[in-house]
């Protein structure tokens, strides 16, 4: 699961396949999104919401809900992600060009 389109794309770029669930998209609201797992019959769901205060929380909040309903989150690549790149990402979307910069800087 992550926030818009624009990190589904952004996880299409890197050649992550699967279903992706957008959390934010089509105006859905937080109890939509969670409606929306549960009608799938989804019992596990990876949450790769952005960096920013507002996906730490959002990433909190779904995590809490999830386990309430039995369906288990799993935040150890969000959590990974968030360790390697710190302060210098602050959403999904921007993850193809930082590891473009990455390979780049690496090159030189």
């Amino acid at each position: 699961m992550v926030e818009g389109q624009n990190d589904v794309r952004a996880l299409r770029k890197l050649s992550i396949e699967g279903r992706v669930i957008s959390a934010k998209s089509s105006g859905k609201s937080f109890l939509d999104v969670l409606a929306e797992i549960e009608r799938r019959k989804i019992r596990e769901v990876i949450l790769l919401l952005d960096f920013d205060r507002r996906g730490v929380e959002w990433t909190k909040r779904l995590k809490e809900h999830l386990e309430k309903t039995r369906i288990k989150p799993d935040t150890n690549f969000w959590s990974q992600l968030y360790g390697l790149v710190g302060r210098d990402l602050k959403d999904i979307e921007g993850l193809p060009a930082y590891i473009e910069t990455l390979k780049n800087k690496t090159r030189d």
